[in-house]
């Protein structure tokens, strides 16, 4: 069997790792950085937020396009470069319009990167180990997604220094990018690059149903992840465990990441995406009927204890599923592109899963203001439904018919 844990792979997870890792160091204490040194308001903070998903987004099917056009390590490295350095916008600006105006170019080098990285990282992997070395490359984005929010919470309450955290980002993503710049890449065989541009060059179109599966489960992830704070607090009075709920969803997406290893070696992506979507499924109506079972007379002398098993067990379980099916979905979508459309294929799959997480956004503070945060997570069991249901009924025989054997 062919190795896995080869070098260039090695330093391509190590550079990813420092990349989410530079990335999740600011995001959970910029609305706190933003509301004291420029005094804005709820809605401002949303809005100079938002700036940067929306870039990332519009610059995913472009980024796809130059990887698979242009020398794949040489647009990684300016691509890292350039998240790299708008660390240090950060720095200087010392305005509101400045910090917005970084804040949302940053977003575009963020999705150039990404998808370059990922990119690279099916390159240095050896076919026969391929989905498998996918499955194990979100291990550095989840370990990284565990760690680097707690550290930073610990770093400002010690210092209270904003600045010594941009400092801090800036420096650990140089070092991803000095790693990433050892890597080393064969060359491939000359492909048609100089076809004439299309939609199929910045979308893969011959995986358009998985994508559009995958926003299903982008959306409730978007919906979950920004309202279970206050969620949790109306509904179910936690008011202290939303980081934990964060750290155990990581660890069931780590955890998943092992455990199924060896489907996806085996090249079993269906049963992988199948597995994943039903235990989501499961997390997700866990966490929205513990209210309604707490609730009932019979039960209410154990509501604590129901509360807090249902609340982090859901965690664990939505974490378990989307660890399972993200790297089955990507598999999937890199099975059905060509060597000169992997690019194409991951841009593809991002840009359905950020599609999905703003929709949730979206819609579900609509829901929310309407009917209430109750009916927007019942909302999101029932879009989570309709996605499993999608994917047996469509999305398999769908791609099952359309894959490319190695």
């Amino acid at each position: 069997m062919e190795r896995l844990w080869n070098r260039n792979y090695c330093k391509v997870m190590t550079a990813n790792f420092a990349l989410f890792f530079a990335f999740y160091l600011l995001t959970p204490l910029l609305p706190l950085y933003i509301h004291e040194t420029f005094g804005a308001t709820k809605d401002v903070i949303g809005m100079v937020l938002s700036g940067y998903t929306i870039t990332g987004l519009l610059f995913r099917p472009f980024s796809g396009f130059f990887v698979d056009a242009f020398p794949r390590k040489t647009v990684l490295l300016i691509a890292y470069a350039t998240f790299a350095i708008f660390f240090a916008g950060y720095l200087a600006a010392s305005t509101l319009l400045l910090f917005t105006i970084v804040r949302t170019l940053h977003g575009g080098p963020f999705g150039a990167v990404t998808v370059a990285n990922s990119t690279v990282a099916i390159d240095v992997l050896p076919s026969s180990r391929r989905n498998e070395g996918i499955g194990y490359y979100g291990l550095s984005n989840n370990l990284a997604m565990a760690i680097s929010p707690t550290f930073a919470i610990f770093v400002y309450s010690h210092t209270h220094n904003f600045q010594l955290l941009f400092w801090m980002a800036l420096a650990i993503a140089t070092l991803g990018l000095a790693v990433d710049a050892t890597v080393t890449l064969t060359p491939k065989p000359s492909q048609d690059n100089k076809r004439r541009l299309s939609m199929d060059r910045f979308f893969l179109q011959r995986g358009w149903l998985v994508g559009a599966n995958m926003v299903f489960f982008g959306f409730c992830f978007g919906t979950l992840s920004n309202y279970l704070a206050i969620y949790s607090k109306q509904a179910m009075g936690m008011t202290g465990g939303t980081g934990a709920w964060f750290l155990l969803c990581a660890a069931g997406l780590m955890l998943s990441r092992l455990q199924g290893g060896k489907a996806l070696r085996q090249g079993r992506l269906v049963h992988n995406a199948s597995e994943g979507m039903v235990i989501s499924l499961v997390g997700y109506t866990l966490f929205i009927l513990m209210p309604t079972l707490v609730a009932t007379e019979q039960m209410a002398g154990l509501a604590p204890m129901l509360i807090a098993t249902g609340y982090y067990g859901s965690a664990i379980l939505i974490g378990l599923g989307n660890g399972h099916l993200w790297p089955a979905f990507q598999n999937m979508m890199i099975s059905m592109a060509h060597h000169n459309e992997r690019g194409t294929a991951n841009s593809t799959i991002l840009i359905s899963w950020d599609i999905g997480m703003g929709m949730g956004i979206l819609f579900g503070g609509f829901v929310a203001e309407l009917a209430g945060y109750s009916a927007a997570f019942w909302m999101v069991a029932l879009v989570n439904l309709t996605g499993v249901v999608l994917f047996f009924m469509h999305t398999r025989p769908f791609f099952l018919s359309r894959k490319i054997e190695d």
